[in-house]
């Protein structure tokens, strides 16, 4: 007769969750028992689905007690693939997607953003040392400096003041009219 489960190892590196199952399951090895193909005794062998088996870690407050636990194989493969994408290969996964989409690329060129910038940003080495990001030790050239910028962002948009003498307002009344 043929064997219609697989035996094998789920090895999870972090908590995980499963549909249906209110419960974190620890990280740590999952023994699962996975059927390979439909019961023989099953009607409709198009409307199997595979389920799988997984033999869950006992609890403290009962460590004899052997449980089990019955999910899709979706819902394992899922669990799975999120464990996998944990930590640093999250992190590369969301870099290469974010520098994939046309409108990061547009606000990156408009910020002078560098695609090499962004990918030392996440390598986790921080930002990279550049010019501006060196502090100035002389404080009255700083607060001269803040002191410009301030007042430059307070004047962006407005027309250019005139110059000279000619350029001095006259009080205009209403007799004078």
């Amino acid at each position: 007769m043929e064997d219609l489960t697989s035996k094998t190892v789920a090895v999870f590196s972090r908590p995980f969750t499963v549909p249906g199952f209110d419960e974190t399951l620890p990280a740590g090895e999952y023994e699962i028992e996975t059927e390979v193909a439909s019961p023989p005794d099953q009607r409709d062998p198009a409307a199997w689905k595979a389920s799988v088996l997984v033999k869950l870690h006992p609890r403290i407050s009962h460590p004899g007690l052997a449980r089990t636990l019955t999910v899709s194989l979706a819902d394992l493969d899922h669990a799975r693939a999120r464990d996998k994408l944990t930590g640093r290969a999250l992190s590369d996964f969301f870099l290469e997607e974010m520098l994939a989409d046309p409108m990061v690329r547009l606000v990156m060129e408009a910020d002078g953003v560098s695609e090499a910038h962004l990918r030392h940003l996440y390598s986790g080495h921080g930002t990279p040392q550049s010019d501006r990001d060196v502090l100035d030790r002389n404080p009255a050239r700083q607060g001269a400096r803040d002191i410009a910028s301030i007042q430059a962002a307070e004047n962006e948009g407005m027309p250019p003041r005139p110059t000279g003498t000619s350029a001095m307002r006259t009080e205009v009344s209403a007799d004078s009219i």
